[in-house]
């Protein structure tokens, strides 16, 4: 069982997200002050969001992440560049770019090459292209992540968890293709401390998810309960 892996840090590798669509200033304060306790990697908020999370966490270790066209990855290059400049100028150092899907299955790669290698250059900060997996098919997630790969960006994300969760088939088949080459953040319906570090052992390397305090608790119960066996 995943529970097994006790030398697994599970915080280590939690983007702790507030990212429900009526989320308010002090759910976004709660999202700062859980992840400074736990000393999360990083909060995931919305682009209006960043400016208040970035004064909250000045001077942590806990990175201020940003969702640039979120959900759809629909929306033109030229306002995507500026959504990720503008986040950056607001304190964003991690910045998760939805492809454009559209494009994707129609066969224009060099679209997205281009479109994720200007947000990468021009921001200069760590990018995570979403890749949206549960709506691809196996040979579509291989092409996308070569193309993100290309491009620059520092980590393939698998979903923005509004069309389907993260399953360990595809975190393991990111793995298989990236090779260490980029990060891989697992994202959408971790719900479990059980599936989280079974995502961590098919090679994830960041996990988003809201749930970050709820499943270091579970891990936490079930060790003891362990012990007591």
């Amino acid at each position: 069982m995943a529970i097994d892996h006790p030398e697994i840090d599970l915080a280590a590798y939690i983007d702790l997200a507030a990212l429900q669509p009526n989320a308010t200033p002090e759910q976004i304060q709660q999202c700062c002050t859980q992840a400074m306790r736990y000393d999360f990697p990083a909060v995931c908020v919305y682009p209006s969001a960043v400016k208040q999370a970035a004064e909250l966490l000045h001077g942590r270790r806990t990175a201020v992440c940003t969702v640039i066209g979120f959900p759809s990855g629909a929306t033109t290059p030229t306002v995507k560049l500026y959504e990720a400049t503008e986040a950056v100028e607001r304190g964003a150092t991690e910045l998760d770019v939805v492809i454009n899907l559209g494009w994707l299955q129609a066969g224009y790669t060099e679209k997205i090459y281009r479109e994720m290698a200007a947000i990468c250059e021009e921001t200069g900060q760590t990018v995570k292209a979403i890749l949206e997996t549960a709506l691809l098919t196996d040979t579509q997630k291989r092409l996308a992540a070569e193309i993100c790969m290309d491009a620059g960006v520092a980590f393939l994300k698998t979903s923005t968890g509004w069309f389907g969760g993260v399953t360990v088939a595809d975190v393991g088949l990111l793995q298989s293709i990236t090779k260490g080459r980029v990060g891989i953040k697992a994202s959408g319906g971790i719900r479990t401390a059980e599936q989280a570090v079974e995502l961590i052992v098919a090679g994830a390397t960041r996990l988003g998810t809201s749930r970050g305090r709820e499943l270091l608790e579970q891990r936490e119960r079930k060790e003891r309960d362990k012990l007591r066996e």
